[in-house]
C-alpha cells in the first residue's frame, strides 16, 4: 500500500497515474470472525469487549464489479453499528452477509467467514468498475453508507425503501475501517476540501441520519420556530441534530449528561439546556420494569420552564427504551417523535393515550436516501455544518475506539486513521478552513 499512499501525498498525481497504479493483492482491515460469534455468550451487553472481537489483519482485495469503486481509505470513524457488530448484538451480522450472498453471483463475494466493518470513509478512488462515469481514479471522496440494488420499483421514489436496502459495512462486507474499501460508485460524494481526512470521514453516517430524521420531509420536516428536543445533544448524532435545528431557525432543547457537554451545546449557539444528571430523572424504577409518569411530568415542566410555557414540536429520539415514554409524553398535541435508533434498548414502552388522544405521530427514520445524503454532505462542504470529531485512533487501535463508544466514554465522533500516517493531512481549501476553525475543533479534546 505504500506506493498508493505516496501517490496520494504527492498531490500532483494525475488521474492517469492513479489508474496505472498496481492494486494490492491484499490490505489491512478491521474484521470480526464468523467462528467467534458465540464468544460473549452469557455476558451482559455492557460487559462485552470489542477489543476481543475486532481483529486487524490482511484480507484479499475483493473483485471489482460493475458500478462499483475501490477506494484507498485515508480515514474512517466509529459508529454504533460497528459496536453492535463487534458484540454480535442484536444479531450476528453474518446472517446479513449470508442473505446478501444469495442474491446474485456478484453478491456472493460478501458471504465470507470474516466481515470487514465500518460505515464511514474519506479517501481517494483507485479504480472503478464497468458503467461508472461520474468518478475516476484520483478523485478525493467520502462515502455515504446506503447500499441498494434498485432493481424493483419500490426504491425509485425513496431509495431507503428499496427491497434490497442495506447499510454498507454493517449489512455488507468490505467496509471503511480498512486501507481499501469496496463501495457502489453511487455511494461516493465529494470530500469537503477544508477538512482533514479524519474530519471529513467523521460526519458521514450520523450527519446524513440527522438530516433525514430532523430536516427532510421523510422525517421531522422541521420548520423555523419549532421546539426540538434533542437527546444526547452533544453526541455524535445529537451534535448534528443540534446544528441542524440552529441552522434551520428552530429552537433546540438540548438534553445532556454533564456540564462539559452543556458547554459544547452552548458553544454551538444553543441556549436551552437540560442537564439530566443535575435533574436526576428516573423514568424507570430500579428494576427497569415500570415507568413513572410523575417523572415524565417533571421533565415536561422543565421543558416548559425553558421554552416559556411551550411544548415540544419534534423529538429527536435515539436512546430508545430509556427515554421513549418521556418523549411521547412531552411532545405537543399534533407533534412528532422521530426515532432512528435504540441505544438503551429496542423494546420501547409508552402510554398510548398520550399518543392517540393528542394526535401525535411516531416516524421511523433510518439513515438517508441518496438525495438527502448529498444535501447533508453539501452543507458540510460549504462550512454550514461542522464535524463533531473529538478524538482519533490508529487502525490498530480500533478495538479501543469501539470500546470507548460502547462505554459512552467518547464525545461527538471518534475517528480512525487508516492509510493516513498522521492527523491534520488532506486540507486544500485553507481559506474556508480558517473561517470555521473554532467550530471544526469544537469537540476536540473533550
Amino acid at each position: 500500500m505504500q506506493h498508493i499512499l505516496e501517490a496520494i501525498q504527492a498531490e500532483t498525481t494525475s488521474a492517469e497515474d492513479y489508474a496505472a497504479l498496481p492494486l494490492p493483492e491484499s490490505y489491512r482491515a478491521v474484521t470480526v470472525h464468523k467462528d467467534e460469534v458465540d464468544m460473549f455468550e452469557g455476558q451482559e451487553s455492557k460487559e462485552k469487549d470489542p477489543r476481543k472481537s475486532l481483529h486487524v489483519e490482511e484480507v484479499p482485495l475483493p473483485e471489482l464489479g460493475p458500478g462499483e469503486a475501490l477506494v484507498a481509505v485515508m480515514a474512517s470513524a466509529i459508529n454504533y453499528n460497528t459496536v453492535w457488530t463487534s458484540i454480535f448484538e442484536p444479531v450476528s451480522t453474518f446472517g446479513f452477509l449470508e442473505r446478501y450472498g444469495r442474491l446474485s453471483e456478484l453478491t456472493k463475494r460478501h458471504d465470507l467467514p470474516y466481515h470487514v466493518v465500518g460505515s464511514d470513509l474519506s479517501g481517494v478512488v483507485l479504480a472503478t468498475g464497468a458503467g461508472v462515469t461520474k468518478w475516476r481514479p484520483g478523485d478525493r471522496v467520502v462515502a455515504h453508507c446506503l447500499s441498494v440494488e434498485l432493481e424493483s420499483p419500490d426504491g425509485h421514489n425513496d431509495t431507503m425503501l428499496d427491497n434490497e436496502q442495506r447499510i454498507w459495512g454493517f449489512e455488507t462486507n468490505f467496509g471503511g475501517l480498512a486501507e481499501v474499501a469496496l463501495v457502489k460508485a453511487n455511494q461516493l460524494m465529494p470530500k469537503a476540501e477544508h477538512l482533514t481526512w479524519e474530519e471529513a470521514a467523521s460526519p458521514g453516517l450520523v450527519n446524513c441520519t440527522a438530516y433525514r430524521q430532523l430536516v427532510s420531509k421523510n422525517g421531522g420536516d422541521m420548520k423555523q420556530g419549532d421546539n426540538v428536543l434533542v437527546w444526547g445533544a452533544s453526541g455524535g448524532l445529537g451534535g448534528f441534530a443540534t446544528q441542524y435545528a440552529l441552522n434551520g431557525g428552530a429552537i433546540p432543547v438540548c438534553v445532556v449528561s454533564n456540564d462539559e457537554k452543556a458547554a459544547i451545546c452552548r458553544s454551538m449557539g444553543a441556549e436551552l439546556i437540560i442537564n439530566r444528571s443535575e435533574e436526576d430523572y428516573h423514568f424507570w424504577n430500579d428494576e427497569g420494569t415500570e415507568q413513572d409518569p410523575r417523572e415524565w411530568k417533571r421533565f415536561g415542566a422543565k421543558i416548559r420552564e425553558l421554552t416559556g410555557g411551550e411544548d415540544i414540536d419534534i423529538v429527536f429520539e435515539h436512546p430508545g427504551r430509556e427515554t421513549f415514554g418521556a418523549s411521547v409524553y412531552v411532545t405537543r398535541k399534533g407533534g412528532t417523535i422521530t426515532t432512528c435508533a435504540s441505544t438503551t434498548g429496542f423494546m420501547h414502552e409508552y402510554d398510548n393515550r398520550y399518543l392517540w388522544m393528542n394526535l401525535k405521530r411516531i416516524i421511523s427514520s433510518h439513515f438517508a436516501n441518496y438525495r438527502e445524503s448529498w444535501e447533508a454532505n453539501r452543507l458540510i462542504a460549504k462550512g454550514r455544518i461542522h464535524p463533531t470529531l473529538s478524538r482519533t485512533y490508529r487502525l490498530d487501535e480500533t478495538g479501543q475506539a469501539a470500546l470507548d463508544v460502547h462505554k459512552n466514554l467518547h464525545q461527538g465522533k471518534v475517528g480512525v486513521l487508516c492509510l493516513s500516517p498522521e492527523e491534520g493531512l488532506g486540507v486544500r481549501d485553507h481559506e474556508l478552513r480558517a473561517q470555521h476553525l473554532d467550530a471544526i475543533n469544537r469537540f476536540r479534546g473533550v
